[in-house]
Order: structure tokens, then sequence, then C-alpha cells
């Protein structure tokens, strides 16, 4: 197939084009009558095939998700799900469909019986374009930004300005003709062949793309771009609008080295013969990939002053390269593969970071990828990689396009149920179907992308680095190759046998539906397993069926004694919480690496069931007197002072799979001192960090020394340094009452950046030591969240912090210090604590009602803001941070709650950053104090915002601030979200308004969960479904129930007597039969301290009689009257005449209580519960009836 696209009409004022295209094609089948080609939002004037116009529709199932007058209509996203995965099935172009359905002639049927070329030509324009191209137009066209275009890719989306077959599985050659004005440039895919002059002012740029490719890797940018040509390397060519010339040429100076790189790496040239990247304003990703050509946002560029954005636009720039050789050159069978090209390209993104930012940023980096991966499976579920065995639709007899070639399903068999399949309309344990990338949420795909790299880190481990690299080499070998030969024969239709997609003997999912596993174009889970086998001799089929077709992490609780008569460690391994949501089984081996006095020793368990036990026998014995030094891992030996540890012992400290050759979470349990050691001694930073993470359960001196040396170690990785500090504080906080000496780290900060002659003024900077800079930054963001025994922050805090506004001088500092200055307003923000107010009730918040540490703050952050108009930092890092202690101090009561100045920020026009900043203000602010109107205004800007990525970024902006934890008790239900009218909004707006953009419908779709979950919402329920589910909540809300599947029911006390004070007794001579009463970390009282006062909060001590003498009558009026309904009820006889009234009514006491009630009394002791007078004998009595009740579970009460 090969595809021409010629665009005439590209007008950049009226956001329009005009254009034709042209598809070559081959018929794999005879008696084909109808081709399916895939368009949505152009409008088609013309087809012809082979000049003889022909018949078309047009048919978008995705348009309408469900029928607005469906009675069958619930608004609940287990029906949408359904409907959704089946409306993007059906024009699948990998199942044969498309939007265009086309009837072939009959005069014309003969060349398709033939097996014969034939060629579609379609006429079409694109106005206003709602996704897939975006036109950048600025209101003032004298100003300093200019108008243009590009195209935009939310997975497969080119249908979305070009007729095409829109799958992965579909590469052929192209020709790519634009005319544009004679001022502008047109950068597309390929190489430039010819630039043509037109008459009227217009030029035309044709590229021809003679490698093969897919539609979704076409891309297209017009605009008065100006062109860098890469000294280094002339084949890389960098395009800039007008102005960020001298930011370009330092940002792309490095380029030529990630080339050499995967060069050398891969053991083959770059796929294409030319490479371009161009940078624009309002990409809808900072970085998107095409083939030979990669569309970047200008936000990625800076200059030699910056120190913090070159590591993320490096790794942006690493990434694009290595996508042209894992996704444009070498592209996915199916989408169900994407994993493979997603993973590939990660992982040699991650190997070039490692060599030139180093080991420990390396494995800093996968340590925060699988953290990730394990919160998002634990909050949402297990992410599967290959889909294919949840495509449950057969499309067995669908005629279309994919009737064409081989890479299209026609016989798709349909594969069993997995276990781990839901019923309803998600797959697995979501919401939305997996099937396809259009239906699947956007938070689910990045997570995808960094599990699809950890999974090819897995098998690097398994089968070896080199090895690895030689099956990808492979890969890209036979690709030339094939390409090669193709060429030789003029042939330029890229075309194989037709074979069957499912052969006998084949499980559905092992070959990408109607793929052409042949072709070594494409790559699948199953043609990357064989590659491994034929390369390595090792089947790794277990291997993909565990971690890749199946979705989850591993969980291990690891504990261990050690055993000094046999000298071994005594492990013991637990799989707990397999029903988790997100956590599976693993069997196989694991390896457990000991530290021990003679050094580090590494064992290999086989893991076969739940529960594991080992012996391993160390390999040194305990050292009591000698002194000598230790050998680490890394062949170093150092000093240790071994007085903390367990003399018999000689292990200093274990780890659990210390590569991180699994998906896993791990639960260490060992004593503070083997923590320390292990932060103390160990190189590697992961080890680092998870001793800092366990540090922060051991708040004594011991870990705020092991804390102290790190941040002071020299030798150390700084983001190893950094979080030190932010564990240092949790620990100093909860050391307050026994904390010595200055705040914490304020004497570090001191010795490292205090002048030599003063050191309580900070010298003037130079951040010509990174370590030092990152430093400086983080102590004292950390430092600001130090709190004293009153729960503020301490004044020498306050002091400090804006001594450093005062004292800070970048004047002789040849980098910038706009990343420092945020840092210092964040800091100022973080020492923001709840007001106690001394106003009176209704009265305004005026600035002498304000506090003097506020009035500080206030005044610097209103410095910052308004210094920051007039001159503007990189990025304005000091606004965004200047609008997030706003916020703060909003919340916490220090200033009026309005939102009006986080509307004018949040306007279109301003950056993005800090548009994004005061959005974030805004939605918190509707969480918590909002009205409908509020809700509304953030709808608006997501439906209507001129720029694609802000209408992303805000919904997932809400939908992350709704599903964080926070200290507001109010149900889901009262929040202003919760309402009729945005539910229905919602509803409208991701059912029949974006079929166009598929990435915002997926957004609407998480909020639309997070707001109400998968069953119709609560507000649309009927009145009288209403008043029961608000009945339910109500119980299940109740503040005294403990779990929400636990119906509370209030105690009821039927029996009044003389009120009795509550039992004084001193916390310090509690017995065990009231230990309950007493905190975990209570402490003896002082002598000094009078007795009489009580030592804990007694239930109703502060009611006074005439509360306690009206509730207890009207309780004795209930008591009797249900007393004698149930004695005429009575058939039995079972409560008898004479029995007396007190025993009667607690026997109807505890028969009312519930299980989870009965635990709660017996915590608090039934005797603090009732101010009546009863004898010992009684109280004896009422007791064991309530203990036989429990024992028996009778529904009887109990017989004296």
């Amino acid at each position: 197939m090969h595809q021409v696209i010629h665009l005439e009409g590209i007008s950049l004022q009226r956001k329009n084009i005009i254009g034709l295209v042209e598809l070559t094609l081959v018929a794999r089948r005879p008696r084909l009558r109808i081709v399916k080609i895939s368009c949505k939002q152009c409008k088609i004037y013309k087809v012809t095939i082979n000049k003889t116009e022909t018949e078309f529709s047009y048919y978008d199932p995705a348009i309408e998700i469900t029928e607005t007058e469906h009675p069958n209509n619930q608004y609940s996203l287990d029906q949408f799900a359904v409907h959704h995965r089946n409306a993007v099935l059906e024009c699948d172009p990998d199942a044969g469909g498309g939007e265009i359905v086309i009837r072939i002639p009959p005069e014309l049927s003969h060349i398709i019986d033939e097996g014969r070329r034939f060629t579609v030509e379609m006429e079409y324009s694109l106005e206003h374009p709602q996704s897939g191209m975006h036109f950048f137009v600025p209101d003032d066209p004298s100003g300093q930004e200019r108008a243009h275009m590009f195209t935009t890719r939310h997975e497969n989306s080119s249908r979305l300005w070009f007729p095409c077959i829109d799958s992965y599985s579909e590469v052929c050659t192209w020709d790519l003709e634009f005319k544009v004005e004679e001022n502008l440039v047109a950068i597309s895919c390929g190489d430039l062949v010819e630039t043509v002059q037109d008459t009227g002012r217009m030029k035309t740029y044709h590229y021809f793309v003679s490698t093969p490719t897919a539609a979704p890797n076409i891309g297209l940018a017009v605009g008065p771009f100006e062109i860098y040509v890469d000294p280094n390397m002339h084949e890389v060519v960098h395009f800039c609008l007008p102005g960020l010339m001298n930011l370009l040429r330092w940002t792309s100076r490095f380029t030529h080295e990630i080339f050499e790189y995967y060069e050398d790496l891969l053991a083959t040239r770059f796929p294409y013969s030319s490479f371009k990247t161009v940078y624009v304003h309002e990409a809808s990703e900072e970085m998107t990939s095409y083939s030979s050509m990669c569309i970047l946002d200008t936000n990625l560029l800076h200059t030699s002053a910056i120190i913090d954005q070159t590591y993320i636009t490096r790794r942006f720039t690493a990434l694009s390269l290595a996508e042209q050789f894992y996704s444009c050159y070498i592209s996915m069978q199916h989408t169900s593969d994407a994993w493979l090209s997603k993973g590939i390209s990660n992982y040699l993104c991650g190997l070039y970071l490692k060599k030139f930012f180093g080991n420990n940023e390396y494995r800093h980096w996968i340590h925060s990828e699988l953290q990730e991966v394990i919160k998002f499976e634990q909050q949402y579920g297990g992410v599967i990689l290959d889909p294919s065995l949840l495509d449950k639709s057969s499309t067995s007899g669908t005629t279309g396009i994919g009737n064409l070639c081989s890479n299209s399903n026609n016989s798709l068999q349909q594969a069993p149920r997995p276990s781990h399949v839901s019923a309803e309309g998600g797959d697995g344990d979501f919401y939305f179907s997996l099937v396809n990338p259009q239906t699947i949420s956007p938070l689910y795909l990045k997570i995808m992308a960094k599990k699809a790299h950890l999974t090819i880190r897995m098998l690097e481990h398994r089968i070896g680095s080199q090895l690895l690299l030689q099956v990808l080499n492979k890969q890209l070998s036979l690709a030339s190759i094939y390409i090669s030969q193709t060429n030789e024969s003029g042939n330029r239709i890229v075309s194989a046998q037709p074979i069957n997609p499912n052969p006998p003997g084949t499980q559905s999912g092992q070959t990408a539906p109607g793929a052409n596993p042949t072709s070594p174009m494409l790559i699948s889970t199953a043609s990357f397993t064989r590659a491994i086998f034929t390369v390595t001799g090792k089947d790794m089929t277990v291997f993909m069926d565990q971690w890749v077709r199946q979705g989850g992490h591993v969980r291990f609780h690891m504990s261990f004694i050690f055993n000094r008569k046999r000298n071994t460690v005594e492990l013991e391994l637990k799989q707990e919480c397999l029903q988790q949501l997100g956590v599976r089984k693993y069997v196989g081996p694991l390896t457990v690496a000991l530290q021990e006095l003679d050094g580090t020793f590494k064992h290999v368990l086989q893991i076969e069931g739940t529960q594991a036990k080992a012996d391993i026998v160390c390999h040194s014995k305990s050292r009591r007197q000698k002194k000598k030094k230790i050998p680490l891992c890394t062949g170093e030996e150092v000093d240790m002072d071994l007085s903390s540890m367990d003399a018999d012992s000689p292990v200093l400290w274990i780890r659990l799979d210390p590569e991180m050759t699994l998906i896993r979470a791990v639960d260490t349990r060992q004593p503070d001192f083997q923590w320390q050691y292990q932060l103390r001694h160990e190189r590697d930073v992961t080890a680092q960090v998870e001793a800092i993470g366990a540090l922060e359960a051991y708040p004594n001196q011991q870990s705020r020394m092991a804390l102290t040396d790190l941040i002071e170690n020299e030798q150390a990785f700084y983001k190893v340094r950094c979080e030190a500090c932010s564990c240092l504080t949790k620990i100093a906080n909860l050391m307050v009452s026994s904390w010595t000496g200055p705040p914490a780290m304020l004497g570090i900060f001191r010795k490292l950046f205090g002048s030599f002659s003063c050191p309580q003024i900070v010298k003037q900077n130079d951040f010509s030591n990174l370590q030092h800079y990152f430093l400086l930054k983080t102590i004292p963001v950390a430092m600001a969240s130090l709190r004293n025994v009153h729960g503020i922050c301490p004044s020498e805090v306050h002091k400090f912090l804006i001594d450093l506004f005062k004292y800070n001088d970048n004047s002789r500092n040849r980098f910038s210090d706009n990343y420092y200055r945020a840092a210092l307003v964040a800091s100022l923000g973080n020492t923001v604590t709840p007001v106690v107010s001394l106003l009176q009730p209704g009265s305004d918040i005026t600035a002498e009602s304000l506090s003097s540490d506020t009035r500080i703050i206030m005044e610097e952050i209103s410095r910052c803001l308004n210094l920051e108009k007039m001159l503007q930092c990189y990025k304005f890092t000091v606004t965004v941070e200047c609008l997030k202690a706003l916020r703060k101090l909003q919340k916490f009561g220090h200033l009026p709650n309005h939102v009006e100045l986080f509307k004018d920020y949040a306007c279109y026009g301003q950056f993005h950053d800090v548009r994004l900043s005061a959005l974030d203000a805004i939605v918190d602010y509707t969480k918590t104090d909002g009205k409908l109107e509020d809700v509304e205004y953030l709808l608006d800007i997501i439906e209507n915002d001129p720029n694609p990525r802000m209408r992303h970024d805000l919904s997932r902006l809400i939908v992350h601030c709704l599903s964080e934890k926070s200290a507001d008790r109010r149900s889901k239900t009262k929040l202003p979200f919760h309402n009729k009218a945005i539910a229905l909004r919602i509803w409208k707006k991701m059912n029949y308004d974006l079929a166009i953009d598929a990435r915002l419908r997926c957004d609407l779709v998480d909020l639309y969960y997070t707001l109400f979950g998968t069953r119709k919402p609560v507000c649309l329920l009927d009145e009288s479904q209403q008043h029961l589910a608000d009945e339910i909540t109500s119980r299940r809300k109740s503040p005294l129930t403990v779990r929400e599947d636990v119906d509370f029911k209030p105690e009821v006390v039927e029996e009044v007597g003389e009120a009795e004070l509550p039992n004084i007794v001193s916390a310090g001579v509690l017995s065990s039969k009231h230990e309950s009463m007493a905190s975990d970390n209570s402490a003896e009282l002082p002598d000094a301290l009078d007795s009489s006062l009580p030592t804990s909060f007694e239930p109703e001590m502060f009611r006074t009689e005439k509360e306690i003498e009206i509730e207890s009558s009207e309780r004795e009026v209930k008591a009797k009257f249900r007393s004698d309904t149930k004695s005429v009820e009575s058939k039995d006889g079972e409560v008898e005449a004479g029995e007396s009234s007190s025993h009667k009514k607690h026997s109807h006491h505890s028969h009312h209580h519930s299980k989870a009630k009965k635990k709660k009394e017996k915590k608090k002791k039934h005797k603090h519960k009732h101010k009546h007078k009863h004898s010992h004998e009684h109280k004896k009595k009422v007791k064991e009836e309530t203990l036989s009740s429990a024992s028996s579970g009778s529904n009887s009460p109990a017989q004296t």
C-alpha cells in the first residue's frame, strides 16, 4: 500500500485545511465490494476509485455512546463501558472497521477479483478541528508570538486530520505535499525532495517517506519557524519559533551524543536518513514522536543558566530518539502490543540516562517508577500489559479494508474469559475497557508505560543485557533487510502473502488479531517471545503469561531471627493480602542479600507458596571484641561502630530483591539499628531510600544522628540527602518534647551555606556544586514543616527563612536562582498552620487582625508576586509557588476565602504552569467551600478552553484532588460536585460531545467515576430511592461506626439511678484489667499533679445533672414502651413476670448490641458507660450475662 497526502488550503487565521488523499490498495480476497476508511471530523466532498466516482457513507457509532431517550439509560459506567467498547471496536481499523464506507462500482469488480492494484482518491476539508490538529493563533498578530499549526496525537488518531487506515500494523510508503504561504515552513516526515515556488506568493514542500511507516506516525507542522542545522550532525535539523534561537542552540547541543550512543548500543544505524525536531506552543504533550520527526513543547527549551530543566529536557529528547527505533520504525502489530514499543523505548532511554547521569540517578528513577506502579495498582487494580485475552468480541464476517491486507482481523477467535475479567462493562478491576487505547484512562496508559519498562528490565535480568540487546538488534536488522529488498524490487507497496491470523494450535491472543507475524516491520508479544528463544534458547512463555498477560504486583512480608547455636538466619516470607486489589501470588526464585561482618552474601530462595521459611547459614560469626573493617557489596571496606548491634548476631542488615527484578512491594521487619546501619553504610541508593522510609517509625536519637550524618555526607547521592531532610523533619516533630539543641538542619545549613565570619548570614549564591544547590533548595522547605509543642512553626525558623529572602544575592552566580526563590516561597507556605482566631464570629479579616508572623509572610509573598510581574523568571516558578502559598493562607483562616484572584491568573493567555496552579487553588476551594457556580466555572474551562492540554490537565487535577484523602469529613454526596445538573452535564459531554477527542472523553469518564462510582449517581435517583440511599449512607457514615458495613446502634440506658462519678485512677497504676483505657504512649503522671483531677476524658463527664435526668427520663419511657410491646408479642414466655426490671433491661440492652459494638463496649468497660449505683453482686451477674450472650450468639435474653 502507498498513500499520497496533498494539502493546499492551509489557512492559519481561518484554522482550516483543504486536501486530497490517494490510497493505493490491493485486495487480498476476491469478491470484495466494500472498503472502509478511517476518518473523523473531516468533510468529504468526493470519492473516486480509479478515477470513477463512487458512493460512500459516513457512520461513527462513537458520536452517541448511549442513547439519550433510551428507557434503559441508567447513567452508570457499567452500562457506558459496554457501549463505549462496542462503539470503538466497530470502527477499529485493526478489526477491519472504519467510519467511511465506500462501495466499489460493479464495473471495477473485475480488478478486485483479479487481485490488481486500485486507487482510492478522496477530496476533503477540515475546519476548526477539535483534536488531532491544533492551530495556535495569538490575539495580537504584531506581538512576539506567531501563528502556527501542528498535529497532535493520542494513540492512533491520524484519522482526525486526513483519511487513512489508522492502524499501527498497516505500514506503507508516503508522498507528502503541502502548499503554504512563502513566509511559512512546512515540516513533515521523510526526506525533503523539493521546494517549489508557486505563483501567488505560495510555496509547495514535497516530502517522501521511503521507509514504510504507519499512518499514526505521520505528523505535520506549519509556521514561521527558524531553522538550525546541527553542527555535529548535518542530518539533524531543529526548528523553533522566532526569538527562541538562542535557547534552541543550547538545548540541542547534546543531541548528536544520543544518536551515537543508540547506534553503538544497538549496533545499527539510525533507521531514517534525516531527523527533525520542532518546538511549538501549546503542545498537547511535552513530546510526540513521528517517523523521522518529533514535535516538542517550547517549555522544554532553556538557557545555560537553568539547572533543573536540563534533566527533564534531556530525558524527553532521549526518549524521542529511542521511539524512532521502537515505535516508528518497528511498529506494534496490534494495540495490545503497545507495551513492547513503550517498554523498549523507555528501556533504551534509561540506559542512556544511566550512562550520562550515573547509576544512582538511574536506580533512583527505577525505584520511583516501581513505587508509582505499586501505588496505582493498590488503588485501582492490576495493570495488564497485553490485554489481548480480554478481547471477547468476534469480528468474523466483517468486510472492509481489513480484508485487503493480512494485517486485519477477520476471523478473530473468541478467547476464553479469564477469571480476573469483570462481569460488568469494564475489564479486569477497572470501569473501562482495556481492549482499545481509545477507551483506556490516560492515567492507566501512563502507568502502563512505566510498568512495561519495568517488565523489560525483568527480562534483562533473566536473559542478560547483552542477549537482550542482540534480540533488539536482530529485529532492527531484519527490518532493514526487508526494506532493502522491497526498494530493489521497485515495489513501493509494502505487502506480504496472506496468512491465517490464528493458525491451528495457536491460542487466540498469541498473535495479534489479523496481523502479519512474518513482517519484520511489526513486533508483537508472540514474535518477541520467539525472537528471545531464537537468540538465547530460553523459553519465556511462562514469564509472558505471568507478567504481561496478567496484572498485579507481588507483596512480601519478611521477618527473621538469628539462631545463635546454629549460626543461621531463620527467614520467614509471607505473601499476605492476596485478595487485596492489585496483589497477586508469586512462584519462582527470589534473591535475599545478607550484609554480614565478613561481607555481602546473596542467596536465591525458591518461593512455592504463600508462606516460605528458609534457614540461611551465615558466613561470619559474631565478633564481640575484635575490630575489623567491614567489606561492602561494592568491595569497599569501612569502619563501623558495632556497639548498637546484637553481640551474638553477625547480621548487619538484610534486603529482599535488591536488584528490583520483580514488580514487588516489600515489608521488611528488622530492628531500628539495622535500618540505621543500612542507611549509613549501604551504597545502593534504593537501600538508602528504603531505610529512610523505615526510620520514620523510629523517632529516637540514633535515627536523628543517622539522618544527620547522611545529610552531611558529601559522598551520598543528592536525592537521597534531600529525602533524608524530609524524614528528619518528621522525626523532629515526633521528638518535639525531647528534642535538644537548635531546630533540625539549622546547623547543617549554616555549616554548608553560612558566611565564614557570620554563619547566620547566607553566602552569595554559587550553584557550581549541584549537590549543594539541591540541598540549598530542600533544607528550607523541610525546616518550614517543623512544629513545636503547640503545633506551630518555631519563631527561630520563621526568622531564619525571612533572613534567606533578605540576604539572597545572585549577582555573581552564573546560574539562575528562580527555582531557589520558588523553594523559599514554598517554605513560607509550609510554615502556615491553622489560625487560632481572636475575632468575633462574622467579623472580617483585616491587615490589623493578622498575627505578626502571618503579616510578614503576606508582605514577602506580595513582594515576590509583584516583582514577578515586572521581572519574569523562567517558567514563572515564583508566581506558581506564591499562588500555592496564598491558598494555604486561605485554607487555614489567615485570609478571606475568595477565589477572584485565582480566576484572574487562570484566564487563557497566562503561562500554562501559572494557570494550572491557580486552577489547583480553585479546585481545592470548590471541594471545601465552593458552590455550584464554581463547579460550572471549572467545567466551562474543560469544555471550551482553546488549549487542549489545559483541558486535559484540569480534568486530571480535579480527579486527583477528589481522590486524595483530606481532613474534610463531609460525605461525597455533600460536595458541590455531587449535583444533578453536574452529573447530567458530565454524562452528556462524555456521551455525545467528545467523539473527536478520545483523551478528554476518557478524562471525563475518570471524573464521573471519581464522583459517582460505577452505578447510577444518588443525585439522579428517584425521591424514594434517594431517601433510602440517604438513610443507608447516614447509618454507614456515623462517626462512631468503625466499618462502613457495620450499622451502628446507639446504646440505650434504661434505668436511671444516682449518678456515679467516674473512678479516678492514676495512669501509672492501671491494672491489666484497665489497660485498654490508657494510651500506648501514656506515662505516669507527676506526683505534683492534683490527684483529684481525671487522668483522661470520660464519656459524659462534662454533662450537667439536669441533662442526664431529662435524657434518662426519655429513655425510660421508650424502654417501657418497648418492653410492653415485646411482652405482648412473646409466645414462649421467655421473660417472667417476677424477673427484676434491672436484669430485664440489661438483657434487652445486650440483646440489641451488634458484635462490633460488644467489642467496643468491652474495651471501654461497661461500668464506665452508666452513671448508676449497682451492687457488686449485680454487676457480676450482668457481666456473666453479657459474656454468655456473646459466646453463644443466642438471640434470646440470658436467663439467671
